[in-house]
């Protein structure tokens, strides 16, 4: 809101009443704010979008410490800004070109896969990471589960993670979740050539408002985080695409039965 308005983070210190270190401290996230505070900056930036800044006033005062907070000594910040992000999320969409989606993973599965990562993660460090995994997808398992739609390119349904058993017990877990309500598969075969976004992995995070959504990308360091309104805006066409290109909802189910059948 402050770049927006033109004004210098001294600028706007000297409008709100304060300093321009703790402004600074404030917009880099090493201080909280306080819900009135939320509320005097918008004013101050001219803001004139009621349901962004009652977003954000939302967020200041919610001082509750989520689950993800007992990973904070073993796992990156990042890994538990993501759990953070789906748990405030209202719908995730996700399309996946070379690893089953997280938040569709069966353990034998998603440990397999921490196995691979390089350098080498020790056994507890796997162990954290595959907790950390199996509760982030607590949120399509409750009263009123998130909205989730996956599509997930048949290269990544072949591989054989772990071994014929875990991979055939990973693909009728997707057969089962398929079956949910708030749950949408779709599958992209080989036959479909090349399309827009092929080999990225795409988790776009909505947030309670459009300016509050969040894309992450996974990288060989981990993942990132992007939100500037231009990305935000390719991820929604790039998934757009590949949801066009992918088989309905109806016949993903049945290409992923047959991949069962054939194992």
């Amino acid at each position: 809101m402050r770049e927006r308005t033109g004004l210098t983070s001294t600028e706007a210190a000297k409008l709100l009443g304060t300093g321009s270190g703790q402004l600074s401290n404030v917009e880099s996230a090493r201080f909280g704010v306080s819900p009135d505070r939320v509320r005097a900056m918008a004013r101050a930036y001219t803001c004139s979008d009621p349901a962004f800044v009652e977003a954000l006033v939302d967020i200041a005062a919610d001082k509750s410490r989520g689950w993800w907070e007992t990973f904070r000594e073993v796992l990156p910040p990042t890994l538990l800004n993501i759990a953070e992000l789906e748990y405030h999320s209202t719908a995730l969409w996700s399309a996946n070109t070379a690893h089953i989606p997280g938040l569709l993973q069966t353990t034998d599965h998603a440990r397999e896969i921490f196995r691979q990562v390089v350098p080498e993660f020790s056994r507890s460090d796997i162990e954290h990471r595959v907790s950390h995994r199996l509760q982030r997808q607590a949120l399509l398992d409750h009263n009123e589960p998130t909205p989730f739609r996956a599509i997930i390119h048949e290269a990544a349904l072949r591989t054989p993670v772990g071994g014929h058993t875990v991979a055939k017990r990973q693909l009728e877990y997707l057969a089962e979740q398929s079956e949910c309500e708030h749950i949408t598969i779709q599958v992209i075969p080989f036959a479909t050539g090349a399309y827009p976004g092929a080999g990225q992995n795409i988790h776009y995070l909505y947030g309670p408002v459009p300016q509050l959504d969040t894309v992450s990308l996974d990288q060989s360091h981990g993942p990132v985080l992007v939100d500037a309104e231009a990305q935000l805006e390719m991820y929604r066409i790039l998934l757009n695409r590949m949801e066009q290109v992918a088989l309905e909802p109806s016949k993903s189910r049945d290409f992923v039965h047959n991949l069962i059948h054939d194992l």
